[in-house]
């Protein structure tokens, strides 16, 4: 019964700690690329996908003189402590690539990618709670 009772304890609390409102700004976000951009040519838009926590909109990789960049374009998500984009190899991030912490919960976003990732490996773009390890959502980059 103890061991329970621990259990249902720890499943409760880990739930709902990447729901605090903690970390990520609530402000509405209107960024845009540069003018001249151009969607990556070996990648598709992608719609986001929920896993648990609300996560919608869509992502996209631009082209800009040479520099890629993604965009989180018309995104929403629940609130969290700790979360991050990343350009991942597989929906669950074991190899990827950190594009730095979410700047808000909403609107739009651009984030820089250094370098120029083989995106017939890095398919995913995640929304991660780096502090629970949880995901809150995932969208497929690829053709």
């Amino acid at each position: 019964m103890k061991k329970m009772i621990l259990f249902l304890l720890s499943a409760t609390l880990f739930s709902t700690a990447c729901n605090k409102s903690a970390g990520t700004a609530n402000a509405v976000l209107d960024e845009r690329v540069a003018a001249g951009s151009v969607v990556a040519p070996t990648t598709a838009p992608g719609m986001f996908v929920s896993n648990g926590p609300s996560v919608s909109g869509t992502v996209k990789i631009y082209e800009t003189n040479g520099k890629l960049s993604l965009a989180l374009e018309n995104f929403k998500t629940d609130n969290g402590p700790d979360l991050h984009v990343y350009l991942s190899q597989e929906m669950n991030p074991v190899n990827f690539i950190d594009l730095g912490k979410l700047k808000a919960t909403s609107g739009n976003q651009v984030y820089d990618i250094s370098g120029m990732p083989d995106f017939t490996k890095f398919k995913f773009a995640l929304i991660h709670c780096q502090q629970f390890n949880h995901l809150f959502g995932s969208a497929q980059l690829i053709k």
